[in-house]
């Protein structure tokens, strides 16, 4: 009986310990309690290591954001088994181990913006079930597709903002699930003709901020789901006629800030009647190469926002003037 009733206290104690343990919160931190687990939310800059005392066992969500951590390992992580969203943002991240990931298999969101991450170890991402990965704002001057396994479940990459001035086909081929893609405000100048084709189930490709200066024909001719895509803030001179032909889905294309003097004939045609573009701060020469631009203004002026700031850049004699007011004798044809 004395045997039974121990039995009984210590069973009672650990549950007490570890009912108590799950409603914790460490110092530096914010805690929210769910019925499906914790969310801790650590904002303080005075914060400098990995808040391992008092975190709750069952955290699925751990935000440490503008703090001095520059470490985390797989130890640490340890602590959160059930973790399904971490996110460690402007937290001076240096370096980052293979093994990382490996102690929280239920992971979905990895989201590691403004650090100072240059490179990462092969098969980091390997581990888990990733979803969404975020690495923006860093150092990377090149993306490795040992980073990833063979037909990962990443759906949403985004690499914005870092140094990058290619992306290996070898990468893309490895994330075949992906919806969206973030490249934009990178230093890439080419693109492989292929480098897209893996990507069946594109819906949202991001290219904004960047050097390239052309496009060639069949660049996003795979990508037949393809809904967004942002080429704003480029170098591109001009574009194939062809390029859009596959996406019968875009709903969406911004071509602004660029260097674009007139569209190829066809480039528009056959587009949703809910398409929307944006043409404004390109250098347009309003003579008779315009005329397929001017007219595919006039009769869909409802899918160009800001439409009255197309306007020509040359001849002089029309400088400023709005695409759209221009007269066949203007335009010469």
């Amino acid at each position: 009986m004395k045997l039974m009733l121990l039995l009984t206290f210590t069973a009672l104690a650990v549950f007490d310990s570890q009912k108590r343990g799950a409603h914790s919160c460490p110092d530096l931190c914010s805690c929210s309690f769910q019925l499906l687990g914790a969310e801790v939310v650590c904002s303080q800059r005075s914060l400098t290591h990995f808040p391992l005392k008092g975190l709750p066992s069952n955290t699925t969500r751990l935000s440490i954001q503008s703090s001095n951590l520059s470490s985390i390992t797989a130890s640490h992580l340890r602590a959160v088994p059930l973790l399904n969203r971490l996110q460690l943002y402007h937290v001076n991240l240096i370096n980052l181990t293979s093994q990382l990931l490996s102690a929280v298999p239920h992971l979905d969101t990895l989201d590691l913006t403004g650090n100072q991450l240059a490179h990462l170890p092969p098969n980091i991402f390997k581990h888990g079930s990733l979803h969404d990965l975020v690495l923006k704002n860093n150092q990377f001057e090149k993306a490795d597709a040992a980073w990833f396994p063979k037909n990962s479940s990443l759906t949403w990459l985004d690499l914005s903002g870092n140094h990058i001035t290619s992306i290996p086909a070898a990468l893309l081929q490895r994330l075949p699930h992906l919806q969206d893609l973030d490249l934009s405000d990178n230093n890439l100048q080419e693109l492989q003709g292929d480098i897209f084709k893996s990507l069946h189930h594109l819906e949202t490709l991001n290219l904004a901020g960047n050097k390239l200066s052309s496009l060639r024909p069949a660049t996003f001719a795979q990508n037949l789901r393809l809904k967004q895509l942002f080429l704003q803030e480029n170098q591109l001179r001009e574009l194939p006629a062809t390029l859009l032909q596959s996406l019968q889905h875009l709903d969406l294309l911004l071509l602004n800030q660029n260097q674009l003097q007139q569209l190829p004939a066809g480039l528009l045609d056959g587009r949703k009647s809910s398409f929307q573009i944006i043409l404004t701060g390109n250098p347009w020469e309003c003579d008779e190469k315009m005329e397929y631009l001017w007219k595919w203004l006039t009769v869909h002026p409802e899918n160009v926002p800001f439409l009255e700031g197309v306007i020509c850049d040359s001849p002089k004699t029309l400088r400023h003037q709005p695409v759209r007011s221009l007269t066949e004798g203007q335009l010469g044809i």
